[in-house]
């Protein structure tokens, strides 16, 4: 990130509290979720996951990394999972660690669909999706980095099943301890999946038509909001990123209309990557103004945001907050180096992921 040209007065529009659905949020930076392969045996959260979690409490919002909603939603080694007692406990420990230093945090409720390997699944199943279309994508297993392996699809009766995992991981994340939840309908996972006519070949209710391949998002999205509250559940959505081999003919009308239904549910906030996860910002035209025209809640940006451009984003209502991701990694008191314009930390890829306390907890704060 570029050092800044706007003033540290400039910044103050990022330090205003928000109302964000049930959660009164001291200010308008947000801590995107961030994958970073540090679960323990069992896939639980431990104690240096809530050293991490609660050095970046000074965020208006801590949206914690990806967790598997099932033992079948998982695609990567040493990811957090939000269906055991072991995980909740676990994770229970993040949440009090984070609220102990007066931080909100959300969990991200996740299920990989065809991103996964055979030697992640339950007895070495294929992974799930919305047809059997394997993915030109690679995943990171004990082994390193390996291609996807090919999945199956879903059978019309197994659907209910899927989204009432998404409920009960939701109430297992309020159990833990959890502010509220946030629906991973992006970069090319599940939901996702099923949103994209590339990668969702279905004839039946949840195929073909944009009002089809939009029900999967929509129901999942209800059935949180019933479980905890629509004031607690949010959803993350990234209508151009081609993150796991996804792609649609008609981007904007696909996200026009998915926006469109979730706003009937009255939903927390939608959390918006836009254009290429981690990557190009425009890769092709679209027209965030409309897609979000019909939604009343909190709209949180995301993708390659430094300070000058968050300020002007929520100057000028393009967002309510905006949420930074790498910064957050290396600068644990982000918040604080934004308002002052202090220089920030450079991140150390060779530990994102996977690893101790090196390049996890060990980036020293301003003082």
């Amino acid at each position: 990130m570029s050092s800044s040209h706007a003033s540290p007065s400039d910044a103050e529009v990022l330090f205003q509290p928000i109302q964000v659905g049930d959660l009164r949020l001291p200010n308008r930076v947000a801590m995107a979720p961030l994958t970073r392969n540090r679960a323990s045996a069992g896939n639980v959260p431990t104690e240096l996951n809530a050293t991490y979690y609660a050095q970046r409490a000074s965020a208006g919002l801590i949206i914690a990394e990806a967790t598997q909603i099932s033992p079948e939603g998982q695609g990567y080694i040493a990811t957090p999972g939000i269906h055991s007692p072991e995980q909740i406990a676990g994770w229970k420990k993040v949440t009090e660690a984070v609220h102990a230093k007066g931080g909100h945090i959300v969990l991200q409720l996740w299920h990989v669909g065809r991103i996964s390997h055979v030697s992640l699944q339950p007895n070495g199943q294929a992974p799930v999706a919305p047809s059997a279309i394997r993915a030109d994508a690679k995943t990171f297993i004990a082994e390193g980095f390996v291609d996807v392996s090919a999945p199956r699809a879903l059978a019309l009766d197994e659907i209910p099943r899927i989204i009432d995992t998404y409920r009960q991981a939701a109430a297992n994340a309020r159990e833990a301890g959890f502010d509220a939840v946030e629906v991973h309908g992006a970069n090319g996972y599940l939901i996702d999946q099923f949103l994209r006519d590339r990668s969702n070949h279905r004839t039946d209710a949840y195929g073909g038509s944009i009002e089809n391949r939009t029900r999967l998002l929509f129901e999942v999205c209800e059935a949180v909001a019933r479980e905890v509250g629509p004031g607690r559940t949010g959803v993350r959505l990234s209508p151009l990123t081609p993150a796991g081999d996804i792609a649609d003919s008609d981007p904007q009308a696909l996200f026009n209309r998915a926006v469109e239904r979730l706003a009937a549910l009255g939903l927390a906030y939608i959390h918006v990557i836009e254009g290429e996860t981690g990557g190009n910002r425009q890769p092709q035209p679209f027209d965030y103004a409309a897609m979000r025209k019909p939604f009343r809640g909190a709209w949180i940006v995301n993708n390659g945001y430094d300070r000058d451009m968050a300020i002007d984003a929520v100057a000028s209502g393009k967002a309510d907050l905006v949420a930074f991701g790498v910064p957050f990694l290396a600068n644990p008191d982000l918040p604080r180096r934004l308002r002052e314009n202090a220089p920030l930390n450079v991140p150390d890829q060779k530990t994102f992921y996977g690893g101790g306390a090196e390049g996890y907890t060990d980036y020293p704060a301003l003082d």
